[in-house]
């Protein structure tokens, strides 16, 4: 992965104000923002050079001089007004360029150390926080820099060249803006403040309306089936009724308010125009009728910059909020410890459990498994059952190498796995989960999903092994059709059978095996039984199944109860002996 998308990983965010986050990831852009910034200001130098030579047109006509004069203010302001175009496309790929840029960088980040955190957190952490970070906080955190930059360094240009055309024209006014600005900023502010609780309780009305229209599409079928159309409608109006009732308040609301504060800009604007017309009238300080029209106009241009400034902080506070929400995964310190460690090229199948055992973090007081004692011979079929809890699952995830133990030794193939790069031992791994996971691809992209080098030949064979042809080339497009979002265009059979194709595909030395065929009806389950069968001959098999009736036919049945081991032995040892795997099968036959 290119040093640009590694970096932020390397940034420590827990101990960071966000600002140095965010100085940090624009740091490789540095001179294209600062270049941005001077463009910046150049372009937007029209509106507050406007009333200097708005004042400069006035005079020349009051004060009758020279004509040229009229003309260079006017071509001067033509010429800035008419290179603004050219400057604002060069911002705008000067600026956006970089916060996209970055943007990208950041989720590039988020999803490489999703891969690296253990699956401990990914159980831990739901998969909507995860895409929230990825989706939502990202683009937050560009919306903060991009309106940022844009309303804040306009209203910062603005102040700043207004005052310092003040300060050269009128000096003697400076104090008067310094003090009649901020406050009749403040004074904008707060009206607008008083108008956030009303606004707070109008979007909760919305997300209300959301959650009830979800709710109404999915109760659909049962509302039809029972005839309660007209009392679910009667639920929806009541929320619409508080929805309409909500709005029309801050309709209201927000007319009083903004009429009010367009009722005190104006007016202290036209008491700073009615003292400097007095000012000017009375020809104190030199001060000319442009100077009168500049200072008017720049009351109002500076206020609603000041306002603009203000109004800024939730945006900011939102986006920082969000830099450090994606830092808590870029920093999390779960990653799954595989650095240094022996990298597997080859593996037999041989997995011994000397007294493992594995306590999961959270203050769980019992191991989920302890003194897990079990020798398994390559290409031999071990089957794992008990009820819900014994720690079938734990002993699974073991041997894919999702945890490791926390007690005792697991060995592959005689080497302790603790050494083991578990990322490269996994490329000899295959795993059929109980429900198949597809993405919305092609049959052909499923199947061979991570396998560049697959041809065709070996997809249909792959496909052919697990009873998944003949279905497979009589969809429209055949290897070529899209399955959907989680194969939700095939059924539950069809599905199992592309997930045991790919697990084929790879040629796996150890498989597992976890429920395969516990979600499906009789016929599903014997044409996925056909080609389970064929998928683990010559393979290290590890069974997990709630049905007994699949797993007779395994060289060892491991009967767990609490996180250890009650029996060892074929179906037929373990009924002869009459202990827990017989209370198991007489209960599943009863």
């Amino acid at each position: 992965m290119a040093s640009s998308t590694d970096k932020p990983l390397d940034h420590r965010y827990r101990d960071e104000h966000p600002i140095r986050t965010l100085a940090y990831l624009f740091h490789e852009d540095r001179r294209r923002l600062a270049f941005a910034v001077a463009v910046f200001t150049v372009k937007h130098s029209p509106i507050w050079l406007l009333p200097l030579i708005t004042a400069s047109i006035i005079d020349t006509v009051v004060q009758h001089q020279p004509v040229s004069r009229l003309w260079i203010s006017t071509g001067v302001i033509l010429f800035i007004l008419l290179i603004n175009y050219p400057l604002h496309v060069l911002y705008v790929r000067l600026l956006y360029g970089s916060v996209r840029r970055m943007g990208t960088d950041l989720r590039s980040a988020l999803c490489t150390r999703m891969q690296q955190l253990s699956i401990g957190y990914h159980s831990r952490v739901s998969a909507g926080v995860l895409q929230a970070k990825v989706v939502r906080d990202v683009e937050t955190v560009e919306q903060m820099v991009q309106q940022t930059a844009e309303t804040g360094l306009g209203a910062i240009t603005v102040l700043t060249g207004g005052l310092v055309i003040i300060a050269f024209r009128t000096p003697e006014f400076v104090p008067v803006f310094v003090v009649v600005v901020p406050v009749a900023a403040l004074l904008v502010s707060r009206l607008r403040a008083r108008l956030r609780t009303h606004n707070e309780h109008f979007r909760h009305e919305v997300e209300t309306l959301s959650s009830r229209v979800t709710e109404m599409t999915r109760l659909i079928p049962v509302t039809r089936a029972h005839g309660l159309e007209g009392k679910a409608l009667r639920r929806m109006d009541g929320t619409l009724r508080r929805l309409l009732t909500t709005g029309n308040r801050l309709d209201l609301l927000n007319g009083r308010f903004g009429s009010l504060a367009w009722v005190v800009l104006n007016v202290v604007g036209v008491l700073v125009l009615a003292g400097a017309a007095l000012v000017s009238y009375y020809g104190v300080w030199g001060v000319t009728a442009g100077d009168v029209v500049m200072l008017s106009a720049f009351l109002t241009t500076l206020t609603n910059s000041t306002t603009t400034l203000m109004g800024l902080a939730p945006v900011i506070t939102k986006g920082l909020e969000s830099v450090r929400s994606v830092g808590e995964v870029l920093q999390a310190p779960e990653l799954e410890d595989n650095e240094g460690k022996e990298v597997v090229t080859a593996v037999r199948g041989a997995v011994t459990f000397r007294s493992v055992g594995h306590t999961y973090d959270g203050g769980q007081l019992r191991p989920a498994v302890h003194d897990f004692t079990l020798t398994v011979a390559t290409g031999e079929t071990v089957a794992l059952v008990g009820a819900s809890g014994a720690g079938k699952s734990t002993v699974l995830n073991l041997v894919i190498g999702f945890i490791r133990p926390t007690t005792g030794q697991l060995l592959l193939d005689g080497t302790d796995m603790n050494t083991l790069d578990l990322r490269t031992y996994r490329r000899f791994v295959s795993v059929v989960p109980q429900e198949s996971i597809l993405f919305d691809g092609t049959v052909r992209d499923n199947v061979a999903y991570g396998m560049d080098d697959a041809d065709e030949d070996s997809v249909r064979a792959a496909l052919r092994d697990a009873n998944a042809l003949e279905f497979v080339e009589k969809l429209p497009q055949g290897l070529e059709t899209l399955v959907g979002e989680r194969g939700a265009r095939l059924s539950g059979g069809q599905r199992q059978r592309l997930a045991i194709a790919r697990a084929l595909i790879r040629n796996p030395k150890v498989l597992v095996l976890d429920e395969a065929t516990s979600a499906l009806d009789t016929r599903s389950e014997a044409l996925v039984q056909q080609a389970l069968a064929r998928l683990l001959h010559g393979r290290t098999t590890f069974v997990v199944a709630h049905r007994l009736s699949t797993v007779r036919g395994a060289d060892r049945i491991v009967v767990m109860g609490d996180g250890e081991i009650l029996e060892v032995g074929t179906h037929d040892e373990l009924l002869r002996r009459g202990g827990a795997y017989t209370a198991l099968h007489s209960g599943q036959v009863a």
